[in-house]
């Protein structure tokens, strides 16, 4: 049967409760597979497995569990191996690299910013900022509208100097939260948000980055800034040892 993997921690790691359940229905029960200074929390992998509520909840639910005892390498939801072989065998080759990861991320969390433009507020400082676009604004409000090709143009002068405004925000959103993070992953881009960055934070620092967020918040008020977090740091861990490429992250997809 294929082995589920929810994540990576050390050998030494304190016990799930024994009754500690994980996907599936019913729940598969979670174990712990050992390779000398590693183990993995898995459990056997349920056929036809599906990205629903339940089960992003308790891949989830598997990871705080054993993340409030310790370090967690978190896999994404879906991870699943051909056998627990497979696992061990990759845990042994990447000792070293799993090793640095445990003890790079211990303590941390990680927060995901996602920033979209509030469409009327950002029209407004696209107009205050251009005088060129006023301009036209006004001769066409003078001219009862304008023509068919000045409206036509006076679009596409909006459209170029929001996408401009959309390039510089990103950018502040990273700046202005990184010096609060002990590191930086910029997500994929996305129809919808102009920013997607996860950030890695201490958990002891995780007041002031979210007071960071706020003073975001308040010097772009043309900005709509979505939080989400704490989540355990996976983005700041390589795929693992069954970690399929394209798999969506079970906490973001629960979310959404």
């Amino acid at each position: 049967m294929s082995t589920y993997v929810y994540g990576i921690t050390a050998s030494s790691h304190p016990a799930l409760p024994q009754d500690m359940g994980g996907v599936g229905d019913p729940a598969r029960p979670v174990r712990v597979l050992k390779a000398g200074e590693l183990a993995a929390l898995v459990s056997d992998a349920p056929e036809g497995l599906r990205p629903k509520r339940r089960e992003l909840l308790a891949h989830s639910n598997v990871l705080a569990e054993a993340g409030a005892a310790g370090c967690v390498l978190p896999m994404r939801f879906g991870s699943v191996a051909p056998d627990d072989d497979t696992v061990t065998s990759v845990l042994a080759e990447r000792v070293d690299h799993y090793k640095e990861r445990l003890a790079a991320l211990d303590g941390k969390i990680e927060y995901n910013i996602k920033a979209s433009h509030a469409e009327e507020a950002v029209l407004h400082r696209v107009m205050a900022g251009n005088s060129e676009i006023r301009a036209m604004t006004e001769a066409n409000r003078q001219a009862g509208g304008g023509t068919y090709e000045d409206r036509l143009h006076l679009g596409e002068m909006v459209v170029a100097a929001v996408k401009a405004q959309e390039v510089e925000d990103a950018a502040d959103v990273q700046h202005t939260l990184e010096p609060a993070a002990a590191a930086v992953s910029v997500g994929p881009e996305s129809s919808g948000w102009l920013a997607n960055v996860s950030f890695l934070v201490d958990r002891d620092g995780a007041e002031a980055f979210l007071t960071a967020v706020e003073q975001l918040r308040k010097g772009h008020p043309h900005l709509e800034v979505r939080v989400n977090g704490p989540l355990p740091p996976y983005s700041f861990v390589e795929p693992g040892p069954a970690e399929p490429a394209g798999t969506t992250s079970g906490v973001e997809s629960a979310e959404e």
